[in-house]
């Protein structure tokens, strides 16, 4: 099993799946992604998808896991479909957790906003307006005190004595998932591919940069997700009515056994 973390997040959210993963008796690889967490912030890169799945299979490839599982949640699920197609000897199957790129924003009306107004943004961001965040659009206005161990892991990144690193690769990384769209390749994925969505997130990628009309048109995840997994040859819709954009992090005693269910189906 390969865990993808999202745009927000870093590897260690996954910790409770990991460990229910491994209970079951799963080998469990998670990684944070170059400009994120624990991994290097290389100031002069260009970041792409491509990139991110390069260095996954290359972590595969050492870890002597040449085939896997890949679960992505949010960015990381859009990540996990561009690494099916880089890769599809290497992924036996797709696990999506309200996954960003179900369909192409700019495509919608999303306009791109250059580099440097993207990294003057994330400058401005602080445990309250990443709290704030998190609460409307992932937590759908209900907040746990479990979650605050998270918001802190993401603002202490911005938080370190290393210039604007942090800032720059997060900027990058939404440059990167607004221009580097894989929706129109939906129908080129094979694999078995399990969509798990939790139906009150409000998640629609681009929504803050976007007019007012356009704002007004972009349909969040769980509106969109049941015509992409028609698009998918060999997709399933799996729903939680009651969470949002991170169910694993919600109610993992809910979200375990259904990924479980799901991993033991064929």
């Amino acid at each position: 099993m390969v865990l993808l973390h999202g745009k927000n997040f870093c590897g260690a959210t996954w910790e409770s799946t990991a460990r229910a993963l491994s209970k079951a008796g799963y080998r469990v690889l998670i990684p944070d992604q170059v400009g994120f967490c624990k991994s290097s912030k290389p100031r002069d890169a260009q970041y792409s998808f491509a990139m991110m799945g390069e260095f996954t299979n290359r972590m595969m490839q050492q870890a002597g896991a040449p085939r896997a599982t890949i679960v992505g949640h949010s960015t990381g699920g859009m990540l996990a479909m561009h690494f099916a197609l880089m890769f599809p000897d290497a992924a036996e199957r797709l696990v999506l957790v309200n996954p960003l790129g179900l369909v192409d924003r700019m495509t919608q009306g999303v306009p791109y906003v250059p580099l440097d107004k993207l990294i003057a943004t994330e400058r401005k961001k602080d445990f309250a307006a990443m709290k704030g965040y998190q609460l409307k659009t992932y937590y759908h206005g209900q907040w746990s005190p479990r979650y605050d161990r998270w918001i802190e892991m993401l603002a202490g990144q911005y938080a370190t004595e290393d210039g604007d690193a942090v800032e720059i690769a997060q900027a990058k990384t939404a440059e990167m998932i607004l221009t580097q769209p894989v929706s129109q390749h939906l129908w080129r994925l094979k694999l078995p591919v399990t969509l798990m969505i939790g139906m009150r997130d409000t998640t629609a990628f681009g929504r803050e940069q976007a007019s007012p009309a356009v704002q007004a048109r972009l349909r969040p995840i769980p509106e969109i997700a049941t015509e992409a997994a028609a698009k998918m040859p060999n997709a399933r819709l799996v729903t939680f009515p009651d969470y949002g954009h991170s169910p694993q992090v919600e109610a993992p005693e809910v979200f375990e056994p259904r990924l479980l269910d799901v991993l033991a189906s064929r």
